[in-house]
């Protein structure tokens, strides 16, 4: 039964649904149990930080139960979609309303969509690699694909790396520095790409153009299905998705730095260059997307099977209150700053 405790994850599209099938305040259903219910019962629940052993892992690292959970996210994401989609075209809804949804979608985007498409993304299959994929084209960040795998993790922790918040710096800031770094070196790690391969930047292997092609079917056959009302919806919760994904970027290695070598080489990537947190509830309903520091030590390793380390640095609360706190930054800085490295911060400029 413990194998099933994974079925949580699934309370997200459950409370999206509510706030799909309602109105008024209810059409917040997902924002209320994302950012008030979690973490509440987070605080009653508290902190796992045991390790599985040995046989555990073996005997997890096989289980395929695992990943039929994780599949099944995409028929759930999209035929919510389908039906929100279908209610926006045919409902007079208020604008309160209007915004409850959209958060409340967008948060099932964030969380069922975009986290389930980076874990996916990490394994070596054609069938997940094209879940992987299929789940970022409703949050409009393709090409998040190719700058996460090629990209931040192997320039995390480093000044190089868009997706590592210097020290000091607001989730606001970081959300622009961000979002427009990351597109621009995924086009630029595609282009090194097809160089290595020896294909042309026009060629059929150049995803990022696919992506752009793909993204843009997308959104013209939810104008052409349902309305141009659908379509802004669409726009809209595709950017609260993966703005919620780049908080949580922001908070998983928010001031945490690599230093170079004599050789002139940043160091190997170590547990202390993420933020975990062992909250329980988190940990479950996010596929332990928390346990970050393990999942940089080895990309490959499925969610599981993660393990934390005593050296990490820990959140002092869970991943939807740390996702609050930061939106606030004089209190997230009076309750982060004081956790991270010292010598770190001294090697860090805005």
């Amino acid at each position: 039964m413990k194998d099933l405790k994974y079925l949580a994850a699934y309370t997200i599209p459950l409370a999206t649904a509510l706030s799909i099938g309602s109105r008024g305040w209810l059409t917040f259903s997902a924002v209320l149990f994302a950012f008030i219910v979690i973490p509440v019962i987070e605080v009653i629940v508290g902190k796992d930080s045991i390790n599985l052993s040995k046989n555990e892992v073996q005997k997890k690292k096989g289980n395929r139960i695992f990943d039929i959970m994780l599949y099944l996210n995409l028929p759930i994401v999209f035929s919510l979609l389908y039906w929100s989609f279908t209610n926006i075209s045919n409902i007079d809804y208020s604008l309160f309303e209007l915004i409850g949804l959209s958060y409340s979608v967008g948060i099932l985007l964030a969380t069922n969509a975009i986290n389930v498409a980076h874990e996916l993304g990490h394994r070596t299959t054609l069938f997940e690699k094209t879940l992987s994929k299929t789940l970022y084209m409703p949050c409009l960040y393709m090409h998040f694909y190719i700058e996460h795998n090629y990209g931040h993790h192997l320039k995390v922790a480093t000044p190089e790396d868009g997706a590592t918040a210097k020290y000091n710096q607001t989730v606001y800031s970081f959300w622009v520095s961000s979002v427009t770094k990351q597109y621009f070196d995924a086009w630029k790690k595609q282009k090194e790409l097809l160089s290595n391969s020896g294909s042309s930047f026009y060629s059929f292997k150049n995803d990022m153009i696919w992506y752009l092609i793909i993204q843009s079917a997308y959104l013209a056959g939810v104008y052409a299905v349902f309305s141009y009302k659908a379509l802004v919806f669409a726009v809209f919760i595709g950017v609260i998705s993966f703005l919620f994904l780049e908080t949580i970027n922001y908070i998983e290695h928010y001031g945490l730095r690599r230093f170079k070598a004599s050789s002139g080489r940043y160091e190997r990537v170590q547990e202390i260059h993420s933020w975990n947190s062992n909250h329980s509830i988190g940990r479950i309903v996010l596929y332990e997307l928390t346990r970050h520091s393990d999942h940089h030590y080895k990309a490959s390793k499925k969610y599981q099977i993660l393990d934390c380390f005593e050296k990490s640095p820990e959140l002092p609360f869970g991943y939807p209150s740390s996702i609050i706190l930061s939106l606030f930054p004089p209190l997230w800085f009076r309750a982060i700053n004081p956790l991270v490295p010292e010598k770190m911060k001294s090697k860090q400029k805005l």
